[in-house]
């Protein structure tokens, strides 16, 4: 077994055009993790302290409900999850998806979207958040990167 699932979260389509690249790459499988309530422009709005994502990331406990899909993970053994960094961190919809399924068995490839915050912070949390499971060293990326570089990131 070498398969592998590209499963990602994304706000405004930078994430969702990188796992896909990831996932021809790597000829892997690709899973969107949907909110159950689609996140508007004002939801989005990081200067706004009261809309939808800052009271989220306020609230490291807040899990907002995804679309639960029927995945069957045996058949894969790594899984690469992708998100924007939202407050120097993942996303709490990624603690939703982590959550909801049991990765004891795959190993997990944390990959982020920006445009200036690096993924250690991500990586970091997402580790001390589920120290069960085998975390390898993820990645942070633009949107802007090519074909090779995205090759060169998996192949390390």
């Amino acid at each position: 077994m070498n398969k592998k699932l590209v499963a990602y979260f994304s706000a405004s389509g930078v994430t969702k055009r990188v796992a896909k690249q990831i996932a021809e790459i790597v000829h892997g499988d690709v899973l969107e993790i949907e909110p159950v309530e689609k996140y508007t422009d004002d939801d989005l709005n990081w200067n706004d302290q009261q809309s939808r994502s800052s009271k989220e990331m306020a609230d490291h406990s807040y899990r907002p409900a995804i679309v639960l899909k029927d995945l069957s993970l045996d058949q894969y053994d790594t899984v690469l999850i992708g998100f924007p960094v939202w407050w120097y961190t993942a996303p709490t919809i990624i603690n939703t998806f982590i959550e909801s399924y049991d990765f004891s068995k795959q190993t997990l490839i944390p990959f982020c979207t920006s445009g200036g915050t690096g993924i250690s912070g991500c990586e970091s949390d997402l580790r001390h958040s589920y120290p069960q499971y085998q975390w390898k060293q993820g990645k942070r990326l633009t949107g802007h990167e090519n074909t090779l570089e995205i090759q060169h990131w998996i192949n390390e």
